[in-house]
């Protein structure tokens, strides 16, 4: 193929490929934000990993909008060296084909070192969105009479994934998403959770603060003193030695030990449950 071809073609398509995504990045923006909220948004709340949902939807989109672009721009250059658009440049300098040519290979190797991003942390998000919501649905099956499963608190301190109001008590679950193979351990060890595949320690300070943070507004609310017994689940690892007394480590299977994790002084009374499930129903609300 001759140079000029190539680079006549290649600049026809690569110009409407730009056109359209632009027009395509900004239809999606305008989109998501007329239906930002979701009709009757005061009565529907957060589901598990809903932050989650929400963000690999927009990945998903992004993906998809630059696969489009990948597929107009093949199918424009083909058009355009076809119908030999080589006859729009006649007379330019052989140099500037050259440098549209390498105008063209700088765009293209930042669309998929881009692309290449969006797919993989794509990839992560799914992994992060599943075991949040495999955790989250075997929290509603512990659900009794009087007892409710929030999901994505907000606190001043950061997110917390779970949260578990009933008259047996108060417990906050934070998940945490790491693979693994079929026989991996994990085991907490004073601040940080150890796994038995790797050097890595996890630190569990930030989840810590969650839950301490939670606390302190469950007890500004309330005007008295609550606990909030802090649970870390760790989906798909086998659970080892847990020393810690302040944290319960669980994966997606025993995470109905939570329920015997409790004494006397964790029991609420009826109206303490009713003022703070009101409070986080408002908290989780979609509006």
């Amino acid at each position: 193929m001759e140079l000029e071809a190539i680079s006549a073609a290649s600049i026809v398509a690569l110009t409407s490929t730009i056109v359209f995504l632009l027009v395509a990045k900004t239809w999606n923006a305008v989109s998501r934000t007329i239906s930002s909220t979701p009709n009757f948004s005061d009565r529907i709340m957060h589901e598990a990993a809903q932050r989650f949902r929400d963000e690999l939807d927009q990945l998903s989109s992004s993906q998809s909008t630059y696969l489009s672009g990948i597929l107009v721009f093949m199918t424009l250059f083909v058009a355009a060296y076809v119908l030999q658009a080589k006859h729009l440049f006649v007379g330019y300098p052989s140099w500037q084909h050259y440098l549209q040519l390498g105008f063209l290979l700088l765009v293209s190797g930042y669309a998929a070192y881009y692309l290449g991003k969006t797919i993989l942390a794509r990839h992560q998000l799914k992994f992060l969105r599943d075991a949040n919501v495999a955790v989250g649905h075997q929290l509603q099956q512990m659900s009794v009479q009087g007892t409710r499963t929030f999901h994505d608190i907000k606190t001043s301190a950061g997110i917390v994934d779970h949260v578990i109001i009933g008259r047996s008590g108060l417990y906050a679950i934070n998940v945490i998403a790491r693979r693994s193979n079929k026989r991996g351990h994990a085991r907490l060890i004073d601040n940080a959770i150890e796994y038995s595949n790797s050097k890595f320690e996890h630190s569990i300070v930030d989840v810590a603060a969650k839950t301490a943070r939670l606390q302190k507004e469950f007890r500004e609310l309330l005007g008295h003193k609550v606990r909030v017994r802090s649970v870390i689940a760790i989906p798909g690892w086998d659970i080892g030695e847990q020393p810690n007394e302040e944290q319960l480590l669980v994966n997606e299977r025993t995470i109905t030990m939570l329920s015997g994790w409790n004494d006397s002084t964790d029991h609420l009374m009826n109206e303490d449950v009713d003022a703070l499930q009101q409070e986080l129903r408002s908290r989780c609300a979609r509006g």
